[in-house]
């Protein structure tokens, strides 16, 4: 199933942790990105705005490839 908006997604550990965001930023991403699901609010070419409901925390825009259906 393609993501898209309202789409329920979670991070993929493997790809986030070894892709060049996290070299060029804190590699120490919070685990509530893997842990909990997220809603794509929005897409922009291969990337996708996901907000995080469970706690309050800004959104953060991830490659589509470093996501996963929440099912």
């Amino acid at each position: 199933m393609p993501i898209k908006k309202g789409s329920m997604v979670r991070a993929i550990r493997e790809k986030l942790e070894n892709s060049v965001e996290a070299t060029a930023s804190d590699t120490r991403f919070p685990p509530y990105i893997f842990d909990t699901n997220g809603e794509v609010m929005e897409t922009r070419g291969d990337c996708a705005l996901v907000k995080f409901g469970q706690v309050p925390t800004p959104n953060i825009w991830l490659r589509i490839d470093q996501l996963e259906d929440a099912k």
